[in-house]
Formats: C-alpha cells, sequence, structure tokens
C-alpha cells in the first residue's frame, strides 16, 4: 500500500513562496506519473500541476502557470511544488497523489490517480 505524506505547508503573506513536498512510501513514484490537487473551503478539489515520469514533462493548471514548478526526485522517492508569488485565491488544502497506471502522462482528472495523500494546507493573506 502506498503512502504519501505532504509537508510544508503554512500560512504566508501574498507575494511569498512556499514549498510543498510529497514523501512517498510503500511503493515507488519513479514509473508513476504525480499531482497536485487543491480543495479550497467550500470549494470541490482542483488539479493544480502534474508531472510525467520519465522526462518529467509536466502539466500547470491556468491559475498555477508562471507561479508554481512541480518537480519530483525519484531517488528520495519525493514529488514537489514550488510555489511562488503567491495570491490569497491559492488558500486551500493541498493533496500530492499518485497515477493509477504506470508509464503514463500527467493529467488533471482526479480519476486517473490512485494513491492520496492527507493534505497540507495553506493559507495567504492579504
Amino acid at each position: 500500500q502506498v503512502e504519501l505524506v505532504e509537508s510544508g505547508g503554512g500560512s504566508v503573506q501574498a507575494g511569498g513562496s512556499l514549498r510543498l513536498s510529497c514523501a512517498a512510501s510503500g511503493g515507488s513514484i519513479s514509473r508513476y506519473a504525480m499531482g497536485w490537487f487543491r480543495q479550497a473551503p467550500g470549494k470541490e478539489r482542483e488539479f493544480v500541476a502534474g508531472i510525467k515520469w520519465g522526462d518529467g514533462r509536466s502539466l500547470y493548471s491556468n491559475s498555477a502557470e508562471g507561479r508554481f514548478t512541480i518537480s519530483r526526485d525519484n531517488a528520495k522517492n519525493t514529488l514537489y511544488l514550488q510555489m511562488n508569488s503567491l495570491r490569497p485565491e491559492d488558500t486551500a488544502e493541498y493533496y500530492c497523489a499518485r497515477a493509477r497506471f504506470p508509464s503514463g502522462l500527467a493529467t488533471a482528472r482526479e480519476i486517473d490517480y490512485q494513491y492520496w495523500g492527507q493534505g497540507t494546507l495553506v493559507t495567504v493573506s492579504s
């Protein structure tokens, strides 16, 4: 059973930065696409960023494009999300996820991800 544990969340002022981490155990992430999703209070969970296995090709939501960077360290079995120029609307619980099947592209669809972390809270104040 794969376990994903997020960390790095916290409170920051608008314009600040945070780096989220997602440590995997019980299974490898190296051959799987990985993704970050978020859920703001009262809203549905939404895709933020994804990264393909292998060449690390990435995919971003319109909101994240240009401000967030997803990366992975397969040797450490860890996924990252560098978030810069944070805005109050980025306030949410952030979740990492591992794709359901190996050797695939990163997608924005929750159904394509099998394992999920418990989330880490990011709060951005104005």
